[in-house]
């Protein structure tokens, strides 16, 4: 009935910053593949060649954080301001792109992004699996660090990276960063708002509503590797977050617990940088160890 309903609607006149042609037009409108408290995500195929798009449906009442375009007499989500910067860079193979976007009368927007394919996000990934074995964890950390290092040199702050936001190729191993609807511009002041989730948010944030970017952003890639190397987040509470001493299983290496402590220091300062953790034994040795053995 969902989509039905949404057909219909698409054929109320659309209209996006560099599109003529009507959404529906152009596109073929598919199934449901994810919901949540971003919008719906659809399956979607573009006309004029055959590829294969990702279709998320945000309605006005979703929409955390508006943003004016210069060419736009309205104004539209932050996430579309903050990925166009991006994909007008030249974009990133970690994040994923943003092709076109539409907004229909009295419905909200729809954001047609790339579909990866092969793709699986990393919730399902970890729990179809289970805990991931470190080498694997190693890689795909690494390729989302890189991936962070990137947005945060264009002005773009994430604010919601977790394993739901992370999309896997199951083929290649590659990973995207997803869903922006969360995201800032980057600055050096703090923030006192947070639209991301609540088990990965840090201890600062819980006890003054108040964060800085970088440490953000540390604290939830802390998180997000626990997860992968646990098979789930450290902490279930605000009472555990701002604890601060996550429980390692015995199999964990010593290399993998010392970069989860600096992670998951309690004292923002106190964390690692994008960049020392790229440089970080565990991450630095082992990447080094895998190419010796290909």
């Amino acid at each position: 009935m969902e989509t039905r309903d949404t057909e219909l609607h698409l054929k109320e006149e659309a209209r996006g910053r560099y599109v003529k042609e009507p959404f529906h037009r152009q596109y073929v409108w598919g199934p449901l593949i994810g919901s949540g408290g971003f919008g719906s995500v659809f399956s979607g195929q573009r006309l004029s060649d055959g590829q294969q798009v990702a279709i998320k449906e945000v309605s006005n009442d979703r929409v955390g954080t508006w943003t004016r375009l210069p060419d736009e007499a309205d104004p539209v989500p932050s996430e579309i301001v903050l990925l166009q910067r991006l994909t007008e860079v030249g974009g990133h193979r970690g994040v994923v792109r943003l092709l076109d976007w539409f907004q229909v009368k009295g419905r909200g927007f729809l954001l047609v992004l790339e579909r990866p394919p092969h793709s699986q996000d990393m919730f399902d990934f970890i729990t179809e699996r289970g805990a991931l074995p470190e080498h694997l964890a190693r890689r795909f950390l690494g390729q989302i660090v890189d991936t962070l290092l990137f947005v945060h040199a264009h002005g773009v702050l994430h604010r919601d990276i977790k394993d739901e936001n992370i999309v896997v190729d199951t083929k290649t191993l590659d990973v995207k960063i997803i869903d922006f609807g969360s995201g800032a511009p980057l600055k050096e002041t703090p923030y006192s708002d947070f639209d991301g989730t609540r088990v990965y948010s840090p201890p600062e944030w819980i006890l003054t509503g108040s964060y800085r970017a970088e440490p953000l952003t540390i604290w939830s890639l802390g998180v997000l590797l626990f997860d992968m190397v646990c098979g789930d987040v450290p902490f279930g509470s605000d009472v555990d977050i701002v604890r601060a001493m996550p429980d390692f299983p015995p199999r964990l290496s010593n290399g993998c617990r010392s970069l989860l402590r600096w992670c998951l220091c309690y004292e923002p300062h106190l964390r690692p940088s994008l960049q020392q953790i790229l440089s970080h034994p565990w991450v630095e040795g082992g990447a080094e160890e895998e190419e010796e053995g290909s």
